[in-house]
């Protein structure tokens, strides 16, 4: 164990102890105050990894019923929430679109189609890594891409330069920011967004469709993204002139590739069917055509629905009838994120305890003497701390500890809760600064083209932006979109 980890269980186990034996507060009742203290245990827990995240969210199972905060069937429903299914097939997807190699062969073309100037390939890169991001894990794409960009950044090196120069640090930092950044854009693009939706429907009874969640994410990601790229080829590391032929290299890279095999064929057309049920799952108002949904004919259809039709299709499909190969199979199956999983269910119950337990009221109450605060910057102080925190802490965990607290908060400040909750996770996903905010930032720092200090330099500009950006969503396409 870690000294922070040593020090993270005690704080928390005696934090525990301590509120169980002081009398609630009033306003409060004890079975609130009882949550309160498991809630505090957890945030501590998860915010040192005093044990590990996924087995600090098993703590429900246990504390809740031993504790008289909730009954075990009500303490363990959360754990098999929609929005939990809804994740897993997208895992089972992305697992298949990674065992056939489809991810690689839509990223080569995409960087292909934008160009091979140093400012295009850099671009190209931003663009490839964050649509794959929107489908498939941050840390998945961004291994994918990371060695395409090291080979580029190695061949394309100035004869008279060793060590790190600007196109190689420009296209490291762009393949980072790019995965963390593309996740937004879907609801199963990175874990905050899941755990927000989730969290809204054990709080509040809201569904947040995929569609709903892309109608705020895309403009978020198509704004961010270019800014972030004109920040780096513009104003931090202007890449300059390249050696050797990117078109070459590009090519020879899709050449590897071969011809699409009959499981990347089949995983294709899945991920498109799946992708656009998702989206034309409910009607759709374009222009002045009205586009009838998927549950105008089908009303049992719902987004978790869709995502296991489609993984159990990949199951169904044979690529080798004699061999008995399928698009997907078990021991592929396996390699999905099951921790991540149990982490939502554990958030979630979490949720459920302070909702049910009069917490979140609570909380809510005791933070409405803020309410004089201009609304715009209170917004913008809780981006900028969900931002920094995740810098430091699993943006998983602080998100899942996050959306019952804001979501309090919101009721006592005036706001939707879904507005707070909304800034919450994707401010969880906006983490630029440190090789250990995100699995991405430490791929690219193992690239050795990276100090600390440079991540650190252009990552506080886009921790600014970031802010900016959710700040003005929050004051434009969310309520529009998000608020109920």
């Amino acid at each position: 164990m870690r000294r922070i980890q040593w020090v993270g269980f005690i704080a928390g186990a005696m934090a525990f102890l301590l509120i169980l034996v002081l009398p609630a507060p009033e306003g409060l009742t004890p079975t609130g105050w009882r949550a309160a203290a498991v809630a505090v245990l957890m945030a501590v827990w998860w915010m040192t990894e005093a044990i590990p995240i996924t087995a600090t969210a098993l703590i429900p199972l246990v504390f809740f019923p031993a504790l008289g905060v909730l009954e075990m069937p009500d303490a363990a429903a959360p754990y098999a929430n929609e929005l939990i299914f809804l994740f897993m097939g997208g895992f089972f997807i992305a697992v298949t679109m990674e065992r056939w190699g489809l991810h690689r062969r839509i990223a080569l073309a995409i960087v292909s189609a934008v160009g091979t100037s140093p400012r295009r390939l850099v671009l190209g890169f931003m663009v490839a890594t964050a649509f794959i991001s929107m489908w498939i894990s941050n840390t998945a794409t961004a291994a994918m891409m990371f060695p395409i960009g090291l080979a580029l950044g190695e061949i394309f090196r100035p004869s008279d330069q060793e060590g790190p120069y600007e196109f190689g640090i420009a296209l490291m930092l762009a393949t980072a920011y790019a995965a963390n950044i593309g996740g937004s854009a879907t609801l199963i693009g990175t874990p905050p967004n899941a755990v927000m939706a989730g969290a809204a429907s054990e709080m509040l009874g809201i569904e947040i469709g995929f569609g709903q969640w892309m109608m705020v994410g895309v403009p978020f990601v198509l704004v961010i993204l270019p800014l972030s790229w004109l920040l780096l080829v513009y104003f931090l590391y202007p890449p300059g002139q390249i050696s050797g032929d990117a078109d070459a290299v590009l090519a020879e890279q899709r050449t590897a590739l071969g011809r699409a095999s009959r499981g990347e064929k089949s995983v294709a057309v899945v991920f498109t069917l799946t992708a656009l049920a998702w989206v034309f799952r409910s009607p759709k108002e374009i222009a002045a055509v009205s586009i009838p949904g998927i549950q105008t004919y089908l009303p049992f259809v719902s987004d978790g629905t869709i995502a296991m039709a489609g993984a159990l299709a990949l199951f169904l499909i044979p690529v080798d009838r004699k061999r008995g190969v399928f698009a997907l199979d078990w021991p592929t199956a396996r390699k999905i994120p099951w921790d991540v999983l149990v982490l939502f269910g554990g958030g979630l119950s979490l949720a459920r305890a302070m909702d049910l337990s009069g917490l979140a009221t609570w909380i809510g109450s005791g933070v409405s003497g803020l309410g004089s605060i201009p609304p715009i910057v209170l917004i913008a102080l809780i981006a900028a701390l969900f931002i920094f925190l995740t810098e430091v802490t699993s943006n998983t965990a602080t998100s899942t500890m996050a959306m019952p607290i804001m979501a309090g908060v919101a009721a006592g400040l005036g706001f939707a809760p879904t507005t707070l909750m909304a800034v919450a996770a994707f401010s969880a996903a906006m983490a630029f600064m440190l090789p250990v905010a995100t699995p991405p930032n430490a791929i690219v720092f193992g690239s050795g083209y990276l100090t600390i200090p440079q991540m650190v330099r252009s990552g506080i500009w886009m921790n600014v932006i970031a802010i900016v950006l959710i700040t003005l969503a929050a004051s434009t396409l969310i309520p529009l979109i998000l608020v109920f």
